[in-house]
């Protein structure tokens, strides 16, 4: 699926080898929206590129959505979208972790394990953060985090799916800015190994 991608997100994802064709950002950006107006999306929870904590995954208890925090987006931005991919999965398309919308088109935050305005059905069918559970012993999987300036308020309803908000999204993105956290759950199990060892 990366052979389908356009090359400037190749370019600005050089450490996906598959998948990227199927991401949400690949259909509705280009590489002109791609940190427009100096858009930016960054976590106090982990660099871009870095490694994702295991209180955000599902190998822990009360595991939560990381938080997020943004740039002004474009003047004339009328909402902001969330969308949270793993392209690496094995399926035919990305799994999508999550969907996030009525979001105010202004410099913003959501908060670690925050409620946000509207959140949509990930791959699981759930309207909530969908945990990051590779399978272990898989390598490293890279979720994709994509933020959407748009030049319409939507009007989806919480609970909608992929595909609806990204019809809805469509010739309406102005900006993008993307942000990617990696998960190998391997390295957990081991320590979690050991620890039972002691006990």
């Amino acid at each position: 699926m990366s052979d389908s991608a356009p090359s400037w997100l190749r370019q600005a994802l050089p450490s996906i080898e598959r998948g990227l064709g199927g991401l949400a950002v690949a259909g509705l950006a280009d590489e002109k929206a791609l940190g427009r107006g100096g858009l930016a999306l960054s976590s106090p929870a982990f660099a871009d590129g870095g490694e994702l904590d295991p209180c955000f995954a599902a190998d822990e208890e009360d595991a939560v959505a990381p938080p997020l925090e943004w740039t002004a987006p474009p003047p004339g931005t009328q909402e902001l979208v969330v969308i949270v991919e793993d392209p690496g999965a094995a399926a035919a398309e990305p799994t999508c972790h999550w969907l996030v919308w009525g979001l105010p088109g202004q410099r913003g935050v959501l908060l670690e394990g925050e409620v946000p305005p509207r959140v949509g059905k990930n791959s699981k069918r759930n309207s909530e953060w969908l945990l990051p559970e590779p399978p272990i012993d898989d390598t490293a999987h890279t979720y994709v985090f994509q933020l959407f300036a748009l030049d319409l308020p939507l009007t989806l309803m919480p609970g909608a799916s992929r595909e609806e908000l990204v019809a809805e999204m469509k010739d309406h993105v102005t900006a993008v800015a993307l942000l990617t956290a990696t998960f190998d759950r391997e390295e957990q199990e081991a320590d979690d190994w050991e620890e039972d060892d002691f006990e």
